[in-house]
């Protein structure tokens, strides 16, 4: 392997573990991400090592995804006529920014892994899983730091970045403040639906883990820790994703769902919870409570943005406002300034029309369909006796439910848009081609 090489597996590997990194940035024209900076790094190092080695091969799936991306540039482009203000044409040309880096890494990366071996792909899927570990160790030690009286992210974060970030105050109960982790992602909510992601991807492979597998115990040990974290974000819609993708998994292993392997993490799980909470019991109550209120102006607001929809339908039903400019045109609803539409499918719907909302769908179904064939190679290569299926099936399954939690997730919280779902996505549209080279052709 060459140094060249080399290098572009580091950046590939950087960049996967820091997609969830939301709040490790700097200011240089914009709001720039590490998850950026590393992005771009790889795919100059991809295009230079495959412009040396004379190696213009591109997968199908490739292929698709740049189809889409150019369908979804140019439903932007068009949009951009619809742009009336100077704040709006800056927010448009950031979202734009953002958009051309996401696919193009997304590109980019399914023609990487479509070159490596099937070791190359778990150790992504590990680099990926890691990531939010890491995100999720901060958190915790964010949380202890402010209960202690200390400001970790004015310790560690704010002199790397050159910004202000500090841990989430949901609010109080009695003289006690309520903090929700965020960890490196900014709000607590991004951090909950993020989550929902590695739990959902790791279980099914750790349920179905040969008895002595030396991953076993630490897969319980890491599902458990991000369980618990999941659970100090105090997001709704992170809770919300997850049942609905944990209901896919119940469905599909139901057979486990009983089993010694499920029940003593969620065990320990329920210990844990059982020793903090029974230590302020009332503290406690409060705050569930308060959580389970759906008549609350948080919750309002996360419903009240569906109402611009027919807003937007009546004044540019096909392209919308224009890309990332939602919190221009609706902040005299709002009354806030890059205000953001706390709905995926809402900012969609808003900034890009009835066209972009359209072609955005099919690129999820695509995705979907991917995920299917992963599916039927995992069955296939079962009927084949090749000991890998017992991996391959799981990983398919994971990704689906990760991918379904996320959908239902963002029907409530935008996160979307975000790098970690376009690393999902790339582990999604990579699985088929990696293994599918097992069959026959």
């Amino acid at each position: 392997m060459t140094a060249r090489s080399r290098l572009a597996d580091f950046l590939f590997l950087a960049t996967i573990f820091s997609v969830s990194f939301q709040n490790v940035y700097w200011n240089v024209a914009g709001r720039v991400n590490l998850a950026d900076v590393l992005a771009l790094l790889f795919i100059v190092a991809f295009l230079a090592d495959r412009i040396s080695a004379r190696d213009g091969r591109i997968p199908p799936t490739t292929v698709a995804v740049l189809a889409f991306a150019a369908g979804l540039l140019l439903v932007y482009l068009v949009g951009f006529f619809n742009l009336d203000t100077k704040q709006s044409l800056s927010l448009f040309e950031k979202g734009m920014t953002k958009f051309v880096i996401h696919f193009a890494f997304l590109a980019a990366g399914i023609a990487y892994l479509a070159r490596r071996s099937e070791r190359f792909y778990w150790r992504t899927v590990g680099w990926f899983c890691a990531g939010f570990a890491a995100n999720a160790a901060y958190g915790v030690l964010q949380l202890a730091a402010r209960v202690a009286g200390h400001n970790l992210d004015a310790l560690v974060l704010n002199p790397i970045t050159g910004g202000a970030a500090s841990i989430n105050i949901w609010g109080a109960v009695g003289q006690s403040n309520v903090y929700r982790i965020n960890a490196l992602t900014g709000d607590a909510n991004h951090l909950g639906v993020m989550l929902v992601v590695p739990l959902l991807l790791l279980t099914p492979i750790y349920l179905r883990l040969e008895r002595g597998h030396r991953l076993r115990v630490p897969l319980a040990v890491l599902l458990g820790f991000l369980l618990l974290t999941e659970i100090g974000t105090l997001s709704r819609s992170g809770l919300l994703g997850l049942g609905a993708g944990g209901a896919v998994l119940a469905v599909v292993y139901r057979r486990q769902v009983a089993s010694r392997a499920l029940l003593f993490p969620l065990a320990a799980v329920g210990a844990v919870l059982a020793v903090v909470v029974t230590r302020r019991l009332s503290y406690f109550e409060n705050i569930l409570h308060a959580r389970l209120q759906t008549s609350d102006t948080s919750s309002t607001l996360h419903f009240q943005v569906y109402d611009f929809i027919p807003q937007t339908l009546h004044a540019h039903p096909l392209f919308g406002f224009g890309l990332n400019t939602f919190s221009v045109y609706f902040e005299f609803v709002t009354g806030r300034t890059r205000w953001g539409a706390h709905s995926y499918y809402v900012a969609t719907v808003v900034e890009t029309g009835l066209v972009g909302t359209l072609l955005f769908a099919l690129f999820l179904v695509y995705l979907f369909r991917r995920l299917g064939a992963a599916r039927r190679i995992g069955r296939a290569l079962a009927a084949m006796g090749d000991p890998v299926a017992a991996r391959v099936r799981p990983l398919a399954w994971g990704l689906t439910a990760a991918l379904l939690g996320t959908i239902a997730a963002n029907a409530f919280y935008l996160t979307m848009q975000f790098y970690y779902f376009y690393a999902l996505a790339l582990l999604a549209l990579a699985a088929p081609i990696v293994f599918g080279r097992r069959l026959p052709q």
